[in-house]
């Protein structure tokens, strides 16, 4: 683990942004940045943390965590579902295929849970017992192993995520039936690999977010995967003792941010409280935590500035001369 000092430290030089000349058409998104080049795509995984559909702030060593555990997982399960990855130039740089994105977004989960209002749990709470097409028994209690996986696509493109079932996503021309079906079952075996591997490491992934790009006529698991960010983890050893005693279970992903926020009384609307750095530095922390956790590796960071490394990587790399 880094230091508490260093990530102290690193609290005014986490990287918010990057506007690089000669790279491509830049794209700005919540975390990442993109630069275009004809037929690849150049992602920048920046230090900033969203939530509730907000940006919120930036954490120290969150885009290098996200890019180097999406990295490890792409290539982890490129050989069961094919992905959009070329090359990872610097720790926080993937290149990628530019992809046709499907306008949904394929959650798989195992367990109810969550504090969002596209949340399985948020909802059940309020009496939701259809839940994108997936009819949920009562009594269920919060974190609570579901029977079996459920997916719980949700819109994009629209100004908060909108739950939707496969049936209403068809019916509203999003999606038609043979594709949604195909990005379905890429999303099922994606996330028994990650609960597999999750579990040889005494984590639980208990639920994920995938997105589905199309290139060359081939559906490909595309933007991140299994992260912090995306992802929920959780400790298996205190799992059981703490849903009993009906505890908040011990957790290394984003959830530790969005309660916080809940904790303030924001959940996406008005404006978002600013992070503390006490927080910023738990939430690095826990980033750093899941990597090392999950991986197995060691967390390795260098002292140069970040945005400098990465235009040196992508200079030597010949990305600047597309």
């Amino acid at each position: 683990m880094i230091p508490e000092s260093r990530l102290q430290a690193e609290l005014k030089r986490t990287l918010n942004e990057t506007r690089f000349a000669g790279l491509g058409e830049r794209h700005q998104g919540k975390v990442r940045e993109s630069y275009l080049q004809k037929d690849r795509r150049l992602i920048v995984t920046t230090d900033r943390v969203s939530a509730f559909d907000c940006i919120i702030g930036t954490i120290p060593f969150k885009g290098q965590v996200l890019n180097q555990l999406a990295g490890f997982w792409f290539e982890t399960t490129k050989s069961l579902v094919p992905n959009h990855v070329l090359d990872i130039p610097d720790p926080n740089v993937m290149v990628v295929r530019e992809c046709e994105q499907l306008p949904l977004e394929f959650i798989v989960r195992g367990y109810i849970t969550g504090v969002t209002k596209t949340s399985a749990w948020y909802n059940y709470e309020r009496g939701v017992r259809d839940f994108c097409g997936n009819p949920l028994p009562e009594g269920l209690k919060k974190d609570q192993k579901l029977a079996r996986p459920i997916l719980t696509p949700t819109t994009k493109h629209e100004k908060h995520d909108r739950p939707i079932s496969r049936e209403k996503a068809i019916a509203e021309g999003l999606i038609d039936a043979k594709t949604f079906d195909a990005a379905a079952d890429m999303c099922f075996r994606l996330f028994d690999a990650g609960v597999k591997q999750a579990a040889g490491r005494g984590l639980l992934l208990v639920d994920t977010k995938y997105e589905i790009g199309r290139w060359n006529g081939q559906l490909v698991v595309s933007d991140e995967i299994h992260t912090p960010d995306s992802s929920r983890y959780w400790f298996s050893d205190t799992y059981e003792r703490l849903f009993k005693a009906g505890q908040d279970q011990r957790k290394v992903d984003k959830e530790y941010v969005r309660e916080w926020l809940v904790s303030q009384g924001f959940r996406g609307d008005g404006t978002p409280p600013a992070l503390p750095d006490p927080v910023r530095v738990e939430a690095a922390r826990r980033y750093i935590q899941a990597y090392e956790t999950i991986t197995g590796l060691e967390f390795k960071v260098t002292d140069e500035p970040v945005e400098s490394r990465i235009l040196a990587a992508l200079r030597q790399k010949g990305y600047f001369s597309a």
